[in-house]
């Protein structure tokens, strides 16, 4: 019988560690592996910002009609597209956005910015380092030639103080609601649960759109705010087309832009990974 016992192990220990045993685990993990690289592969960004000029955007500024760029206020300089205004006397309130020519539904979008430099002119104070990605928006040809922001939800961008907090990418919503956790909230800013980031480090910004349903925030590749039904509703915009403003109606695409609120910021890298099928 012991000796039974012994012949019946060995051959379990044959089989366990058989050829064919070894080969459909390294299958597996080369299947799991392939899995993952497609998958990688699957995400092909597309690059809105091309590095050179400002092919495919368009500028609208507060008092200027549209394609008008008041000051060479958006250009690109070493690969970067930059605010900048050193062609400002006053900002006066001269809030401008450069819009990406095409609409867009469910997408993620990701730029890397940075603030530099001294406030312009007469910019008020929250304005110091503050900028933003406008998502869902207005078309540039619908904004009024005084309006001051489109009808957007906004990933307000922000550079923090040396010393103190100052979250980034938080919601900011200039003619919009949104619903957070089953409630409609009708307050301009919702604060995000970021870090701060202060100086002119590089920040990766990303939004996560999925139509008329939820929106994330997301930093350096942690998200740091959700919400759902992006909505028209509210005030915080001046100088539109009370028309085109349809209170409680879901805004299920839009315009993307980036914000010039009076502090110098540079992007570079400005993609986008649409998610419509």
């Amino acid at each position: 019988m012991k000796s039974l016992a012994i012949l019946l192990s060995s051959l379990f220990f044959l089989y366990a560690c058989s050829p064919a045993e070894q080969g459909s685990k390294e299958n597996s993990t080369t299947s799991e592996s392939s899995t993952t690289e497609d998958q990688v592969q699957e995400e092909e960004w597309i690059q809105l910002f091309n590095g050179k000029d400002l092919s495919g955007w368009r500028v609208k500024i507060r008092g200027y009609e549209l394609d008008e760029n008041f000051g060479n206020t958006f250009r690109v300089e070493d690969g970067l597209m930059k605010v900048r205004y050193d062609q400002y006397d006053d900002f006066a309130q001269q809030y401008g956005h450069i819009f990406y020519e095409k609409p867009y539904s469910s997408y993620k979008f990701r730029v890397e910015y940075r603030f530099v430099g001294e406030q312009a002119p007469n910019g008020e104070g929250w304005a110091w380092r503050n900028s933003g990605i406008m998502v869902h928006g207005q078309s540039p040809e619908s904004m009024g030639k005084d309006q001051d922001f489109p009808i957007s939800i906004e990933v307000q961008l922000l550079g923090g103080p040396e010393e103190g907090e100052r979250t980034t990418c938080n919601l900011c919503t200039p003619g919009t609601n949104v619903v957070m956790d089953g409630e409609l909230v009708t307050d301009h800013c919702i604060s995000s649960n970021s870090k701060t980031y202060p100086g002119d480090q590089w920040v990766t910004a990303e939004v996560v759109v999925l139509a008329d349903s939820v929106i994330h925030h997301l930093v350096n590749g942690d998200t740091v705010l959700s919400y759902q039904q992006p909505q028209m509703g509210g005030g915080t915009v001046s100088g539109h087309d009370e028309s085109l403003k349809i209170e409680g109606q879901l805004l299920k695409e839009g315009y993307i832009s980036l914000q010039s609120e009076s502090h110098p910021v540079d992007f570079r890298k400005v993609e986008i990974l649409p998610l419509e099928d």
